[in-house]
């Protein structure tokens, strides 16, 4: 693949970010601890990164698209080089709230760093380099909770510390080595929240938004309440679930990294999404059911392999559905979206385990993403060689 060196730091600045956000996971709660934090404060402190991400990503989108990615992408990482050295050195409830709150306003790096494959890849690659950058999002959350374990021995702030760094070395290879590339005269204009409305009414480019935010909060049904679930049928600890994870993880990364641009090649992105998505379906249904470990196991594989076909081809179709000024806002407000779902998700799963029983949350889980693929099965996508967005809207 062409662009290889702009490929390979985009997906440090994507390691990084969730490197970062794995790190966070296994710390956040003692840190909060430390500072007299009550249960719901930390669940509040974790929220309140997703929300700002909400509200950041379509701004920031839109600004990539009038300014250029670079500038973004820069400002971006600037706030998360702030926010993990202010964790660092954070001894107040206050100061473990700004933290977040600083990273996820200026979190736009992700849906920025979507834009940017958009600009340099042509479309017949695109759903391929996004799964390299999808083997990012793994390899991130594999390694930041090891690395937060590892490091936290030294004290909690040592891990901060260590996010702090590989983000500046992410910012310093941006300002050395990666180029603009978004130099398009027609960038949409006008308020990007007030354009957001608009692009929810495009008949494909919308259907494939809402299925966006519906795939990601029933992804993060399964992801956050999965230690929970190891506890209370397996008796898991802390080691078991690590491990399951891990596993789950890498199976993730070598699809993404690998597998997806032969497959997507062949098969082309919409039939590849649809699989996926009746794949991880089954595989939640059955882990659902499971009482035995080793069961358990096996059924997280197709969902594994099924969350790895789906996410990259989903992203690459809503690219295609956007036009070349309008990259950013499309990728922000898939941001916005995603970071809902991610809000919602746990507040779905961990309610539904709590009131019904661990099976059920997954179950659900499973249905939703059922229900996804089968409105996937409507979509009127384009050719995976040949896409052409739809029209910017007449405001834009």
């Amino acid at each position: 693949m062409r662009n290889g060196r702009q490929l390979a730091i985009i997906f440090l600045i994507i390691f990084v970010n969730l490197l970062g956000f794995g790190i966070i996971i296994p710390l956040l709660p003692f840190y909060g601890d430390a500072v007299g934090a009550s249960p719901m404060q930390i669940g509040l402190i974790f929220a309140s990164y997703s929300l700002c991400q909400i509200v950041a990503s379509p701004v920031l989108g839109h600004l990539s698209d009038q300014h250029g990615r670079r500038p973004i992408l820069i400002f971006s990482l600037i706030g998360t080089v702030a926010s993990f050295a202010l964790l660092a050195v954070a001894n107040t409830l206050f100061l473990l709230f700004a933290a977040r709150i600083i990273d996820g306003l200026s979190g736009g790096n992700i849906s920025t760093a979507r834009a940017y494959i958009s600009d340099i890849t042509e479309e017949k690659d695109r759903a391929r380099a996004y799964g390299i950058i999808g083997a990012a999002f793994g390899l991130g959350f594999i390694f930041g909770p090891a690395l937060g374990g590892v490091l936290g021995r030294y004290g909690y702030a040592a891990p901060a510390w260590a996010a702090a760094i590989l983000a500046g070395v992410a910012l310093v290879m941006t300002i050395l080595w990666l180029p603009e590339t978004n130099r398009s005269s027609r960038a949409a204009r006008g308020n990007p929240w007030r354009e957001m409305p608009l692009l929810l009414r495009r008949p494909v480019l919308g259907r494939l938004l809402t299925l966006d935010f519906l795939y990601w909060a029933s992804l993060s049904v399964y992801q956050t309440t999965f230690a929970l679930f190891g506890k209370i049928r397996f008796g898991w600890e802390i080691a078991e679930v690590g491990y399951v994870l891990a596993m789950v993880g890498f199976i993730g990364a070598f699809i993404q990294g690998g597998a997806v641009g032969p497959i997507v090649k062949r098969f082309g992105e919409k039939p590849v999404f649809v699989f996926g998505l009746f794949l991880t379906a089954l595989g939640l249904g059955a882990a659902s059911f499971a009482y035995d470990p080793t069961f358990f196991i096996i059924a997280l594989i197709p969902a594994a392999i099924g969350g790895a076909l789906s996410g990259p081809t989903l992203i690459a179709m809503i690219s295609q559905n956007g036009a070349a000024g309008e990259q950013g806002r499309v990728q922000g407000v898939s941001g916005a979206l995603e970071s809902l779902g991610r809000t919602v998700g746990p507040v779905w799963g961990n309610g539904m385990l709590g009131a019904v029983g661990e099976g059920a949350a997954y179950l659900s889980a499973a249905v939703v993403l059922l229900l996804v693929g089968v409105a996937g099965l409507g979509i009127k996508a384009l050719p995976h060689w040949a896409g052409k967005a739809e029209s910017v809207s007449p405001r834009a």
